[in-house]
């Protein structure tokens, strides 16, 4: 028997990427997933058959996060898949991508980059908190953003510093109930989705050699650390911040 069986997962942004991973990655550890999707309807699909093919049990729900109702139509959805039963875990993933240094971010954008990264992760868990039975899992998805300066994700880096500190608060609210919540930091992670970005000549190679286990990291090796965290291997971790980028930008390498 795997050790999620009988859990129920609900993953945001799990159409593609590192999403998607988790979302398999739990739904073959026994739990039945929700996978998540904003606009990729296509992607979503994709994974719930992947999930199928593996033997695994999953439906998809989209809503758009950002936008007016987006928590309710997110949840009609789940309430409705789940027809009754509790949920177990709540990972945040989906998130809107860095909008680029402060002398080029709009007021638009900034005001976009919260919505999603912040407002809709906050008002999520708010939501699922009648749903997520005792000694239940929230995880939200952070960066190694938060703990580098980089002037192209200032904004950015500030939606993921926001859920750090929602998470560490959260979880000591919600350790009487047995739930945890914690937030797992991705560092450079190559998906189907931004590969091109790393095939820009010896990018790959730079961001490697700055990174301790010397190479990128991949949805997989952030779907492992979240499965960790999902199962009651995990039940005495709550309120911390795990980083998942293989070391990266640690400090010089000889």
């Amino acid at each position: 028997m795997s050790d999620l069986t009988g859990r129920t997962a609900l993953v945001t942004g799990a159409s593609r990427g590192i999403g998607k991973a988790i979302a398999v990655r739990l739904a073959v550890k026994g739990a039945v997933v929700v996978v998540h999707y904003g606009t990729d309807e296509d992607g979503a699909r994709a994974t719930v058959d992947e999930i199928g093919r593996a033997g695994g049990t999953a439906f998809a729900v989209g809503a758009e996060l950002g936008t007016d109702d987006d928590v309710e139509t997110l949840f009609a959805g789940v309430e409705a898949g789940l027809a009754g039963r509790p949920l177990d875990i709540l990972v945040n993933n989906a998130a809107a991508a860095p909008a680029g240094p402060i002398g080029v971010t709009t007021r638009q954008e900034f005001d976009h980059l919260f919505a999603v990264n912040v407002r809709a992760p906050y008002f999520i868990i708010q939501r699922a908190l009648p749903l997520l039975r005792d000694g239940g899992r929230v995880i939200t998805i952070s960066s190694v953003a938060t703990r580098m300066a980089n002037p192209a994700q200032a904004s950015f880096a500030m939606t993921k510093g926001a859920v750090e500190t929602m998470s560490r608060t959260l979880a000591n609210e919600l350790g009487a109930r047995g739930i945890t919540v914690n937030a797992v930091a991705p560092g450079a992670t190559r998906t189907a989705a931004n590969g091109a970005f790393f095939e820009a000549p010896g990018l790959a190679e730079r961001i490697a050699g700055m990174t301790a286990l010397d190479r990128l990291g991949g949805p997989d090796d952030v779907a492992d650390v979240v499965a960790f965290l999902a199962s009651g291997a995990a039940r005495w971790i709550t309120g911390q911040v795990i980083d998942a980028s293989g070391g990266l930008f640690l400090g010089p390498r000889a």
